[in-house]
């Protein structure tokens, strides 16, 4: 009988530890079904293996972008278990909204929960918290503390920089007589706040930060400056130019109006990153003084 040399052995011993590392590197990868985490998963350069409604994702968040490589797990509501468990991630990381579906879920993967925008917390801190706890579970520390530095000097970069402003009413439509008005303990009002910003919307919030209402309410600040955050439902706009009650708002009649692209309200430190860019953009065109001052940058 003749017995593999021992060079035979050592090949075939290497390629079993490159097959095994090439296991390991394919488990090592985080599945999450909330966009929050998912967008800081991204900023921190961690392995994100999956993340559900991917299309969804890219309308409401935009930044960081999925990598192709991330399946699409479906429904945040019904994720595809199927689809999952064909590769395990090495965890599934979910929110308190999702954790309804931990009991399934446990049975593919180790689940972990992350709180957020919780109620009588600074929305500031907790962001900055929800970072370091993902950089610590996936041993991106070093990534996790760069990202929450970035932030802040972005902060006060912009801070320095912004151009006096009426106060702020920060909107997303819903449809064409109601809209969600962001104030106290939202990711908006917490940019504002760093910003030095004034917000105009001075009722209670709900937990989310935000509170449901009729157009009309919005008659009731005369002086604030409009700003509708993007993506608007469809046929939104012709509703509106057809609407007397939008038409007649004083913020519309005299143009006091900035439209941004998608920001997720309910997102971590990317989020707040883009949205302080984005505002900062907006009032800046609007501003004159800064439109033709060649020093800001």
């Amino acid at each position: 009988m003749r017995h593999p040399s021992l060079l035979s052995l050592l090949v075939r011993g290497g390629l079993f530890a490159v097959c095994l590392l090439t296991f390991s590197t394919a488990k090592a990868q985080w599945a999450t079904i909330d966009w929050t985490i998912a967008e800081t998963l991204l900023a921190l350069d961690a392995p994100v293996g999956s993340v559900a409604q991917q299309s969804d994702y890219h309308a409401w968040v935009g930044e960081p972008r999925i990598p192709d490589s991330a399946t699409d797990m479906g429904l945040r509501t019904q994720p595809n278990l199927e689809l999952l468990a064909q590769v395990p991630p090495e965890q599934i990381l979910l929110s308190p909204m999702f954790a309804g579906l931990a009991p399934r879920l446990e049975r593919i993967a180790p689940v972990s929960t992350f709180s957020f925008y919780s109620p009588g917390t600074d929305t500031w801190q907790e962001m900055q918290a929800l970072t370091r706890q993902l950089g610590e579970l996936t041993n991106r520390n070093t990534q996790a503390e760069k990202l929450i530095n970035e932030t802040q000097t972005l902060m006060a970069k912009l801070r320095d920089q912004a151009p006096e402003s009426a106060p702020l009413l920060m909107v997303q439509f819903m449809d064409a007589r109601h809209v969600r008005v962001f104030g106290e303990s939202s990711l908006y009002n917490a940019v504002l706040k760093q910003l030095t910003l004034p917000n105009a919307w001075d009722q209670p919030t709900n937990a989310w930060g935000f509170t449901l209402v009729g157009i009309e309410a919005l008659a009731r600040y005369p002086e604030a400056t409009l700003v509708i955050i993007e993506p608007l439902p469809a046929g939104i706009e012709e509703q509106l130019e057809s609407s007397s009650l939008w038409q007649h708002l004083p913020s519309v009649k005299n143009a006091q109006l900035l439209r941004l692209p998608p920001v997720w309200s309910f997102g971590a430190l990317p989020s707040a990153q883009r949205f302080a860019r984005e505002l900062f953009a907006a009032l800046s065109l609007d501003s004159p003084a800064q439109a033709t001052d060649p020093t800001v940058n």
